[in-house]
């Protein structure tokens, strides 16, 4: 298991990761540079502790291949374990053993606002395809499409994750979590950790075989542990341009540069840079490509052989995972049933029902994404009027700064960033109105 810190004065939790791989397809070199060997890296920090988890569920969004979610359960759990994940360090599951995160996923579906999902990236763009086309809006869009991030974000808070690697194309999936959780906080109390997103800016984003993204969606991807000798056909087919050797070649913008460089040492890559200049030939420098990532794959291709050689293996170990995942998830679950009335009646007596006025009565604010890729916030009344409207924001923590300086100071920090243009009130809205949201941050934060 992982350690932790010892107990006492001045000790201190581990840092929560939570990272999770849609069970699809093949694990490719994409995926191990960008997301397996960082995570696995990562994991042996000592002052994290790290859940993994095979998202399965998520896969019947896109998929309806049984034998190929099956298949790919099997290759991505075998491509984590073979590449060091160490399941007695980390929590390593699947998603389907645990039961705990669809019935998380009810409440929070039950906190939602059907608005939030509507601006869900997925959603948005199926409807625009649609719209395109002169379809109906909604044609072949799947109840499961529309709540993928509400599952998304049961995956993240019933293990109280404190940080989700993502890229940024995922930001917004953090985003819509935390909002889960701030209100199921507001309706039942103090439960549910706000997790944030960690973009981490020096992951490689590998290039395919056609030099675009490395995507199964492009069928230009070299899997991570095909034989030696069909990975060394599949770097041969590299596309280059048709610069003869001796010529000078440019390493910037070269699909198999930049692939080298995420597998090599500093001074390998400026070797490389070097030949490139000199006029290396392609296919020499195709044939060092393919020895340098050869060399990292090849211990881990034949363990990956014989995982994948022993499936009952594979389902003991996630079966291992599932009963430590549950010792977490199964009494945080009953906190989390108990917190909404979801009840054993011969325990106590029941509560006298509070009115529903009194609990909705607070406002909110909303931080979001929009099409531009810019950050906004707005905060709003207890019956979802718009009071403020924030400028558009470059990251995801400049807005949830502002929103933090508004909720601690109030009138003071609203007058500051109304000077700057950063936030306005609305038309109509009363100066009043604004004042007493505020002061319910203020109050609430001095309780």
């Amino acid at each position: 298991m992982t350690q932790e810190p010892p107990s006492g004065a001045g000790a201190k939790s581990p840092t929560r990761f939570l990272t999770g791989i849609t069970t699809t397809g093949t694990p490719h070199l994409g995926n191990y540079v960008g997301s397996i060997r960082p995570s696995v890296q990562a994991s042996f920090r000592a002052d994290v502790r790290s859940f993994y988890f095979l998202a399965d569920y998520h896969a019947l969004i896109k998929c309806d291949e049984p034998a190929r979610i099956q298949q790919s359960t099997l290759e991505i759990a075998a491509s984590w374990l073979a590449a060091g994940l160490d399941p007695e360090r980390v929590t390593f599951y699947r998603q389907s053993d645990i039961p705990e995160i669809p019935e998380l996923t009810w409440l929070l579906t039950c906190v939602t606002g059907k608005g939030v999902l509507n601006r869900a990236h997925a959603y948005k763009a199926s409807v625009d395809k649609n719209e395109a086309a002169g379809n109906d809006p909604d044609a072949d869009v799947t109840a499961g499409l529309f709540m993928y991030p509400v599952l998304m974000g049961a995956d993240i808070l019933l293990f109280k994750t404190h940080k989700v690697p993502v890229g940024r194309d995922q930001i917004q999936h953090i985003e819509m979590a935390r909002d889960m959780a701030q209100r199921y906080n507001h309706l039942y109390g103090e439960h549910l950790v706000l997790p944030e997103a960690v973009i981490e800016e020096s992951v490689a984003l590998l290039p395919g075989l056609d030099g675009r993204k490395m995507s199964k969606s492009y069928d230009n991807t070299i899997p991570l542990f095909t034989p030696r000798e069909q990975m060394r056909k599949l770097i041969a087919g590299i596309v280059t341009d048709s610069r003869a050797p001796g010529e000078p070649k440019d390493a910037e913008g070269s699909a198999l540069f930049q692939i080298y460089q995420a597998f090599a040492s500093a001074e390998e890559t400026e070797a490389l840079r070097g030949a490139y200049a000199a006029g290396i030939a392609w296919g020499d420098a195709k044939q060092m490509l393919f020895e340098r990532v050869d060399r990292e794959v090849a211990p881990m291709r034949e363990r990956y052989h014989a995982l994948m050689a022993d499936p009952a293996g594979i389902e003991a170990i996630l079966q291992a995972g599932a009963r430590k995942a549950r010792a977490e998830a199964t009494p945080f679950m009953g906190e989390l049933r108990q917190a909404v009335g979801l009840r054993n009646l011969g325990t106590r007596p029941a509560a006298p029902a509070k009115a529903k006025a009194g609990k909705a009565a607070a406002p909110a604010f909303k931080q979001y994404r929009e099409k531009d890729g810019l950050f906004y916030f707005k905060l709003q009344d207890a019956e979802a009027r718009v009071l403020l409207q924030s400028q558009g924001f470059e990251s995801p923590r400049d807005a949830a700064q502002m929103i933090a300086a508004l909720q601690k100071d109030g009138q003071p920090a609203l007058a500051a960033l109304q000077a700057k243009g950063q936030v306005q009130a609305l038309p109509g809205i009363e100066a009043g109105d604004v004042a007493a949201a505020l002061k319910f941050f203020a109050e609430a934060s001095a309780s």
